[in-house]
């Protein structure tokens, strides 16, 4: 791991192990109309409302994937429409349309163009989205950088309470918890931008899964601002996958067909079965 990731993540586990304990817990329900949490609750605000604008947001993006010691770079075209669709094209060669993901509000669709393969699976046939509780709208949020709360389609100006936010040195630390979950946030203090987000689930028995998403290299959106690099990093008990995604531009395209349909010509397989392929290329 980079010592820049490890100084990140070590940033965000400091601040929550020392509020473990149940004493200090209390003292930060007590304290909520201080100064010190209205500030917090301020910066939280300006967080949440750095949220786009845009019904749709569009690119050319260079994508890379890397399992053990595979690695594949594609070009490709993200197409996103809110609270509807989210869409990664790869290209083979660029411009052949080599794989799709299609992420909508019942199901992901992960479709291998050359071989004529796809999987198509509800939320809850994921552990990871299962377990961590995640749905469509978290994975929006984590793609528009944005905060989000498991099971909610929006964060509402009082659900923003559910946060515990802690302004420390050039940054602040956003932070939520339940029971086998933790869900943290990096934001800059300055423009109150998203730099990371990281999701974990600890199981004992199962075994631990955790996403880590990075935000680099932040450009104009109209009034707003935009990550343009999305480094991800998601660890399951038995592998790791690393993903990087870089954006060409920033549009706003609307001309686009918002689901995918299935040729009989493809063939349901799994999950592994399709990363072999596309490893392969």
């Amino acid at each position: 791991m980079k010592p820049l990731r490890m100084m990140k993540l070590a940033a965000l586990t400091l601040p929550l192990m020392l509020v473990a304990c149940g004493t200090q817990k209390k003292a930060v329900k007590e304290t909520t109309t201080t100064p010190t949490t209205m500030k917090a609750q301020q910066f939280l605000q300006k967080v949440n409302d750095n949220a786009q604008y845009a019904k749709f947001i569009t690119s050319k993006v260079k994508f890379s994937v890397e399992v053990g010691n595979q690695q594949l770079t594609l070009t490709g075209n993200l197409k996103m429409k809110r609270d509807d669709v989210i869409r990664l094209q790869l290209m083979a060669f660029g411009f052949v349309e080599a794989g799709r993901l299609e992420f909508t509000k019942d199901y992901v669709l992960i479709m291998d163009r050359i071989n004529k393969q796809f999987i198509k699976a509800n939320y809850n046939q994921l552990d990871f989205m299962r377990n961590s509780g995640l749905n469509f709208y978290s994975l929006q949020s984590l793609f528009w950088n944005e905060l989000f709360q498991p099971g909610k389609s929006k964060v509402t100006d009082e659900l923003l309470n559910n946060y515990q936010t802690d302004l420390i040195g050039e940054d602040a630390i956003i932070s939520m918890e339940s029971d086998k979950l933790s869900y943290r946030w990096l934001a800059d203090k300055e423009g109150a931008l998203l730099k990371m987000a990281n999701i974990m689930y600890e199981d004992k028995i199962r075994g631990n899964y955790q996403l880590n998403w990075d935000y680099e290299d932040f450009k104009a959106s109209g009034k707003k601002k935009f990550p343009f690099t999305h480094s991800i990093l998601f660890n399951t008990p038995t592998k790791t996958v690393k993903m990087g995604m870089t954006l060409n531009y920033l549009g706003n395209d609307d001309e686009w067909e918002t689901r995918t349909e299935i040729s009989g010509k493809y063939r349901e397989v799994t999950v592994d079965e399709i990363l072999r392929r596309f490893m392969a290329l």
